[in-house]
């Protein structure tokens, strides 16, 4: 039985794979309007899961995971805030 209160590798991979699909998403969801709004999250986020990749390479789980939930809370935000015409409340903070 995996402990919950462990963030392991798989914990992390997960959670990335999670983001990673979600980025996808808003990337193609952008409000019409909202373009630089979307620039600024986009580039957030992809600084983030890089810096979570750079963690992860130096086995510094703790910080790895916490990059991976810095860039999945910009799309969310992104997505409340309707830069990111989102539905999908399995992926994001909404509806």
């Amino acid at each position: 039985m995996e402990d919950k209160t462990k963030i392991t590798l798989k914990k992390v991979i997960d959670s990335k794979k999670i983001t990673e699909q979600a980025f996808e998403i808003a990337k193609k969801s952008i409000a019409k309007g909202k373009e630089n709004e979307a620039k600024e999250i986009i580039n957030m986020v992809s600084c983030y899961l890089k810096d979570s990749l750079h963690f992860q390479e130096k086995n510094d789980l703790i910080n790895a995971f916490g990059a991976v939930y810095y860039s999945h809370g910009w799309l969310d935000t992104g997505a409340r805030l309707g830069i990111f015409d989102v539905h999908n409340n399995k992926l994001f903070v909404v509806d």
